[in-house]
Parts: structure tokens; C-alpha cells; sequence
């Protein structure tokens, strides 16, 4: 149903209403505000949303002629946005798609020429604050950390969290975002943390598509905000597509709002406050957003704005048209109803009368209006030529200097003709790239390779440089490289007292845990049994009573936005532990831990940080279910963390305590089956450190080299026992870290000793196996040392079977390992070792 806005005559009450609105003031102060200011606002309210169209207009041209690869924009969205903005104060935090570049503006956070910069991937974070490149454009961030890594004041500033593509992906961490204000309103340990939080007044502001809202991480989102009460507004921006696909195969009554009333809260119980409005309503969306950002701020409660009517005047993005899936009168309709055509036809009908009489408008006449759309045409046509001239004049000058060597070598090699072309060939590029300038290097090299001279030396240099300097501009930043990164925290050992105490593991962990809450007042816990219980393994007993139940709390069954509740706290400034409670579980979290957690410091640069860390525990159990180990799925998903996996509950706390004193996001996999054996508690509790990308020797040998991890190793050591029996002295190593994985490279002065590998992992074939096989004899070099094929020994191919002869003939045993050793030194020496069969 198309529907047709009604313009009238303003009262002063209702001016004077506007007045308060745009400028988000409180009533007591509506009499300071002259008409002039309001018509100023007003005015560039509307230039903001003009630049903004520009530069999707000029993007989708740019992208279409070639400068840029790809463009996805925020036309259509302007005007709502620009109502947001007012309400968003310093502090607040945007979790938001890719549509939202009128808001950033708006905040001040975007320039028409960094808008174009990202369009080109300029490399500069200067040029390009957002991500130095990294990201396409239309995906938006703020910086939280200064050159150092440092927290920044984040309450004197405006935050976005940086944007990520998969649909839905910003859901799971607005919730974090959201919760750490109730955490810094409610823990009175938190009060001088007010470069995080003032009294918990922070909003977090979340934008999606209505298409999206189809996603299962929206509405786990959306239901898990309403049960814990966080100041959170959701905005749904809806044109009525997703793509090409109309809304009516995307939702149910084609409408979120209509759907979710349900969750409205009322006398039965707390829930959200919902809003509906236009789109193209100027004066609503600013009441709508003001009023929503009340309840959020001072109430704490969740709001959902399900913003309507919107257009997309150029369709989904760069990839396709619109007319090609919308009817002549929907487009038609979109033309009417562009939230930038009725900003501009009200600004034109405004009018007033004051108390005397006199006529007030916003516009004297519509040229005003053409001249600032002709302004605000020409301030982003200049954006446009200098980002452009920015982003190719860095490379125009690298390629000249790798021209001028080229052209010298070309001189002194008898292969000068070649060179010469690869040299003449790269300076007829108008524009090139990076990559054209080091293909024509890189192949002028091999032209020299039987020669000598200074310039080959220079070409040498220059190809070094250059991929060092490739490094810094797409590959930096995958972890952290400032001075909090924790692989360069030492090694801490444990102590113990004269007197032997042995206790069940668990309460190692719960003691250390104990210890780091009582140490560091930003540290939470939480997840599926954790709070009132003390985690299915009591490795948390008693600490929800002792710290309160903000600081240890239990969660619903949500693995995706428990995840999130972490990624957003961390950006706050706090410490999280998210609990998932089972490794196999982890699956249901993994596309966020991947796609947002791990590749957060990447995608900004070094300018956010997350340091999440996530606890579970695997391996060993019983079934399909609950004892697998997907660890080769886990590392190469989750580059940009670190992956542990301690053999037992004492090695699993140090790495707590060394995580804690560093800044980066990591998985602890803790042994399943280890809470109730035996372990000699420490002394120093929360104080003894574990060291990341460190490999322990913890038994001596000399025949054979078995590296392995985890619950696996109480095997080997049981076999290492056997097969001395036998005459054959095992050296058991334990990787204890995946990623990274043995920095020092001590694994191969293993294999200097023995000569022979058997890496022994319950992981599917392939899989973790496989990768510590490369570290080992490709990083590592130890194929250099080798007497012996290396081996791997894994589960089967399948997942577990069920009970205890299920895991017995799914995953490696003591006599698979014993018998895969034998074969091993009986090739080596058949006379001495015969074959079992």
C-alpha cells in the first residue's frame, strides 16, 4: 500500500517541539535555541544526506568504469540515519551492515574523500580509517586503540564496531556492546573505568536489513537482549527486499515488527519497547529515535525501530539492477517516496508563524536548496578526484622507482632486450597496482640469475623491501604486535608447599579462577551451567555466591551470541570468559568466532581489539556428539586467535593467568575426561603462567619423537611405558599450542635426537595432525633429519561411536599407538623388532 505524506502548517509549539528534537536537548533549554540555529541544523541535516547520495551515485560509476571492485551503498537510508545520529552520544557504540555510511557522516567519523578511499582500498590508514583496505567499502569502524595499542577514552568519543559482510554477523556482539553497560552501571568494583563507561549510560545502536532479520543469529540475538535487559536499540531499515526477493518470502507477514510484538513489554512481564515509523519522515524518525534512545539510556531496555518505507534507488549493489525484479509502480513509488525527495519537498513547505506574526521558513525559495545539492555535487566530485589521486599517486611513485632500477639492470645484463620490455611494458600502465610493479620485478629476476652486479643486488633488495612492505599493508596485525601481546609473557612455574596436597583437578581450576576474579575486577564468566551450579565440572563451584551473579552467570542454550556477549564486552574494555560447554558445541559459534572475533584486529588494522577468551572442553567423552575433536577445522578457521590445548587443569589455568596479562582473543580446550584426576594444587594460584606457542618435553627418549596434545597424551604415555618394555625409548612432546604452534622451534632439536615422528592426534585424518606435520618438517625443517617415514596415528573418519568399545575403535588407543611405534622401528631394524603380524 503506497501511502502519501501530509504536509501542513507548523505551530510554534510543534517548531519549538523540532527545535528540541534536532538538537537533542531538554525541554528546560528549548528557549535558547533561536530559529536560526534549528533552520541551520536543518539545512545540514539535509547537505549530510546529499554528500551521502553523491557518493553512492559517483561509487556505483567508479566501481562500473573499473577504479573499484566492488560497491554496496547506503542510498535511500540517508534520512533516518541522520535521526539516529542525534540520538547516539559519546560512548555509544554502533553495531551496524553495510548501508550506514549518512550515520557515519553524520557522527563525524566519515569524509566523502575516506568514503572514496575505501571504495579504492587505499592501503593508508590515514587515507582510509575504516580498515587501511582491508575491507571493501561501506564497512565502518572508529578506532579504540592508539598507535601503541592503548585503550583510547572511549566515553569522549563516538564508537562504531568494525563491520563484518555475513548477514546478521553484527548481531551476536551488539549484544556484548549492550550488556557492558549493565555490567559497568551494576559492579561497583567498575566505577573508575570511565574510559570505558559512565554509570553504564552507553547505548548500543544496532542497524540490519529486513531481509536479514530472517537470520537465526538475529532473533537469538533479539531474544537473549530482551532476557537480560541491555540498553540496546535495533534499527531495521526496510525497503521491502532482500536482494531481488521480496519481503513476502523473506517474513512471515512481511513485517518484523508484527512478528515480534510478542515481545513488547507490558504488566505480564519486561521485554521491548517497539517502534514503527516512515522512513521519509523527517520530524518522526527524530522524535522516534530520541525517544528510543531514552528508554535505552536511562531504563535499560531493549528497543526495536522498525524503520519502513524505505527505497533503494540503485537496487542491492554494483552486482545487478533493480528494475529487473521491481514493477513499474513500485519504482515509480520509490521515486516519490525517496526519503531525500520528501526531506527536501518538506524543507520547501515549512512554515510558521511566531508570536508576532511573521512568517518563518527554512528556505526563502527552492534555489537555496539547488545550491547547496549543486555544493554538495561538487565537494564529493573533488572527494572523488583526490582520493583517487591519493590512492595512485603512493603506487605511480614506487613504480617509478622499480622502472629506473629495471632500466639500469637492463643495461648491465645480457638479457637487457627482455628486461627492457618488462620496464616499458609496466611504465605504459597509466595506473597500475602493486602487483604489477612486483611481477615485472620479480620476473626481471630471473633474467639475472646467472649474473653478478650491483643492480641485480638493488633488484634483490627492492623485492624484500617490497614484500616487507606488502606485509605491513595486507598481512599486519593478524594477532597483536604491540607490547601487551601475551607471547611475550614468560613462563611463571608453579610452586607447591613441602607437603603434598593432591586434589581432584577441578578444584585447581576453580581456585585459579577464584583467584583471577578476585585480581582483576573486569574479569566475567559465563555461560550454560556456570553460574548457580559451578559448571557441569564444579570447575566454578561456589563463585556465582562469592562474586555475584553479573560476574559468574548462567546463560540460555545460544552458543552464537554467547560468543558475541564476549566479542562486545572485550571492546569495552572488560575481560570475558564465554563458556561453551562442550567442544562440540563450539560449532554453533564457530562462523563468529571466525568471521568477527578472530579477523577484528586485521580488519582494523591494530585499531580494535577484542580479547575474548573462550573456554571449553572436548576431546573425550562418549558418542557422535560429545566427544568429537573438529581441531582442524578450529585452527584454520581461527587464525587471528590462539588455540590451546592443555593436557591438564594446572597447565589450563597458567594459560588463563598469561591471557589475562595480554591482549588477545584465544580458545582453551580444556581435557574432559581430566577434572577428577588427581593433581597437586599450586601455591601461587593465579599467578603461575603457562607460556603460549611452547612445547614441554615430558618424557626424555631417544629411538622415537611422538608429538602429540590433550587427552591423547595420558595414551601415549601409557604406550611410551609398554614399548619400553620392548626396548624402545620414547620422547613424548607436548604441543600444548596449536597456534601458534612451538615458536622456538624445539620439536626438531627432538628430532635431531631421535630421527623419527609419529605425531598421534584424535582429530579426523588430515586434520590437526596434518598441520603439526607441516609446522614440523616444513617450517621446522625436520625432513632434514629423518630416518624414517614420518606418521600420523588419528581417529577414524567418522565421529565416535557410542560407549566405551565406540570410542576404542573410533579414536587412537594404547595399543594403536604401541603398534603403529613397533612398525615404525621394525622397518628401521627387523631383525631386532619382528613384525607382530
Amino acid at each position: 500500500m503506497i501511502f502519501k505524506i501530509q504536509l501542513k502548517k507548523l505551530s510554534l509549539c510543534t517548531y519549538l517541539k523540532l527545535m528540541i528534537m534536532t538538537h537533542n536537548t531538554e525541554l528546560a533549554n528549548a528557549q535558547k535555541i533561536s530559529f536560526n540555529d534549528f533552520k541551520n541544523e536543518v539545512l545540514e541535516d539535509y547537505k549530510v544526506a546529499r554528500v551521502s547520495r553523491e557518493c553512492s551515485l559517483l561509487g556505483r560509476r567508479e566501481v562500473l568504469t573499473g577504479k573499484a571492485k566492488f560497491g554496496i551503498f547506503g542510498d535511500g537510508k540517508e534520512v533516518p540515519q541522520l535521526a539516529m545520529a542525534k540520538a547516539f552520544k559519546n560512548g555509544d557504540f554502533r553495531s551496524g551492515y553495510y548501508r550506514d555510511q549518512t550515520f557515519m557522516m553524520a557522527i563525524g567519523e566519515l569524509t566523502a574523500q575516506q568514503f572514496f578511499a575505501g571504495l579504492y582500498a587505499h592501503t593508508n590508514i590515514e587515507a582510509d580509517p575504516m580498515s587501511a583496505g582491508r575491507q571493501m567499502g561501506g564497512h565502518f569502524a572508529t578506532h579504540s586503540l592508539d598507535e601503541n595499542g592503548q585503550w583510547k577514552n572511549l566515553t569522549a568519543q563516538k564508537n562504531s564496531s568494525s563491520d563484518i559482510s555475513p548477514t546478521a554477523g553484527q548481531m551476536p556482539r551488539l549484544l556484548g556492546l549492550a550488556q557492558a553497560s549493565k555490567i559497568y552501571r551494576h559492579v561497583a568494583e567498575l566505577n573508575n573505568h570511565e574510559r570505558f563507561s559512565i554509570e553504564g549510560n552507553e547505548v548500543a545502536w544496532g542497524t540490519i536489513g529486513n531481509a536479514s532479520t530472517s537470520e537465526g543469529l538475529f532473533f537469538e540475538t533479539i531474544n537473549a537482549a530482551g532476557v537480560l535487559q541491555v540498553p540496546m536499540v535495533m534499527s531495521v531499515w526496510d525497503d521491502e527486499y532482500g536482494i531481488s526477493v521480496h519481503a513476502k518470502h523473506q517474513t512471515t507477514k512481511e513485517s518484523i515488527s508484527e512478528i515480534l510484538k510478542g515481545f513488547q513489554r507490558d504488566e505480564k512481564g519486561k521485554g521491548y519497547e517497539i517502534f514503527v515509523v516512515n522512513g521519509w519522515d523527517y520530524v518522526q524518525l527524530i522524535d522516534t529515535y530520541n525517544k528510543a534512545a531514552n528508554i535505552a539510556r536511562t531504563e535499560h531496555v531493549p528497543v526495536l525501530i522498525h524503520v519502513k518505507e524505505l527505497t533503494q534507488p540503485q537496487g542491492h549493489s554494483t552486482s545487478g539492477s533493480h528494475e529487473r525484479y521491481k514493477s513499474k509502480d513500485r519504482l515509480a513509488w520509490e521515486g516519490e517516496f525517496d526519503c531525500i525527495a520528501q526531506m527536501r519537498q518538506w524543507i520547501l513547505d515549512f512554515e510558521l508563524q511566531d508570536e508576532n506574526g511573521v512568517t518563518l521558513n527554512i528556505v526563502e525559495s527552492e534555489e537555496e536548496l539547488i545550491a547547496l545539492e549543486k555544493a554538495a555535487k561538487k565537494e564529493v566530485s573533488l572527494a572523488k578526484r583526490n582520493a583517487w589521486a591519493a590512492f595512485t599517486g603512493e603506487i605511480k611513485n614506487e613504480a617509478l622507482q622499480a622502472v629506473d632500477l629495471l632500466n639500469r639492470l637492463a643495461e648491465k645484463s645480457k638479457n637487457g632486450t627482455f628486461i627492457s620490455k618488462l620496464s616499458n611494458d609496466l611504465n605504459a600502465i597509466n595506473e597500475p597496482i602493486r602487483k604489477d610493479i612486483l611481477v615485472a620485478a620479480r620476473k626481471a629476476l630471473r633474467f639475472v640469475k646467472e649474473e653478478q652486479f650491483a643492480e641485480k643486488s638493488q633488484l634483490q633488495t627492492f623485492i624484500k623491501n617490497y614484500l616487507d612492505l606488502a606485509y605491513d599493508k595486507y598481512s599486519s596485525n593478524l594477532l597483536s604486535e604491540t607490547a601487551q601481546t601475551p607471547m611475550q609473557i614468560e613462563a611463571v612455574l608453579p610452586t607447591y608447599e613441602e607437603e603434598e596436597k593432591l586434589v581432584d583437578a577441578r578444584i585447581i581450576m576453580r581456585d585459579n579462577f577464584e583467584a583471577l576474579l578476585a585480581k582483576h575486577p573486569e574479569v566475567l564468566i559465563f555461560g550454560e551451567d556456570a553460574g548457580y551450579i559451578g559448571d557441569v565440572n564444579q570447575g566454578l563451584e561456589g563463585l556465582q555466591e562469592k562474586f555475584g551473579e553479573l560476574r559468574v552467570s548462567d546463560t540460555g542454550i545460544r552458543e552464537a551470541t554467547i560468543l558475541g556477549q564476549g566479542i562486545g564486552m572485550a571492546m569495552r574494555g572488560l575481560r570475558p570468559i564465554a563458556e561453551i560447554q562442550y567442544l562440540d558445541y563450539l560449532l554453533y559459534a564457530l562462523q563468529i568466532m571466525s568471521d568477527d572475533l578472530a579477523t577484528l584486529r586485521y580488519r582494523t588494522y591494530g585499531k580494535q581489539k577484542a580479547p575474548l577468551i573462550v573456554r571449553t572442553r572436548g576431546h573425550r567423552l562418549e558418542g557422535i556428539w560429545h566427544a568429537g575433536s573438529p581441531m582442524g577445522g578450529i585452527i584454520n578457521n581461527l587464525r587471528g586467535m590462539h588455540v590451546l590445548v592443555p593436557r591438564n587443569m594446572t597447565q589450563a589455568a597458567g594459560f588463563y593467568n598469561t591471557l589475562l596479562e595480554g591482549d588477545d582473543p584465544a580458545l582453551v580446550v580444556e581435557c574432559l575426561n581430566g577434572y577428577r584426576l588427581k593433581e597437586q594444587l599450586p601455591s601461587n594460584l593465579g599467578e603461575f603462567k603457562t607460556p603460549i606457542g611452547v612445547v614441554e618435553t615430558i618424557k626424555e627418549g631417544s629411538d622415537i619423537t611422538i608429538l602429540s596434545y590433550g587427552s591423547t597424551l595420558r595414551i601415549v604415555m601409557d604406550a611410551a611405558h609398554e614399548l619400553a618394555q620392548v626396548g624402545i625409548d620414547v620422547e613424548v612432546v607436548d604441543a600444548q599450542s596449536l597456534l601458534p604452534f612451538d615458536i622456538a622451534h624445539d620439536t626438531v632439536k627432538s628430532l635431531q635426537k631421535t630421527n623419527r615422528l609419529l605425531v598421534v592426534d584424535e582429530d579426523v585424518p588430515g586434520g590437526a595432525s596434518a598441520y603439526l606435520l607441516q609446522e614440523v618438517l616444513e617450517t621446522q625443517n625436520g625432513y632434514r633429519f629423518l630416518d624414517s617415514k614420518p606418521a600420523t596415528l588419528t581417529s577414524k573418519a567418522h565421529r565416535p561411536a557410542y560407549g566405551t568399545d565406540g570410542d576404542y575403535f573410533s579414536k587412537p588407543s594404547a595399543e594403536d599407538v604401541f603398534e603403529k611405534v613397533y612398525a615404525i622401528m621394525h622397518e628401521a631394524n627387523p631383525t631386532k623388532f619382528p613384525s607382530l603380524y
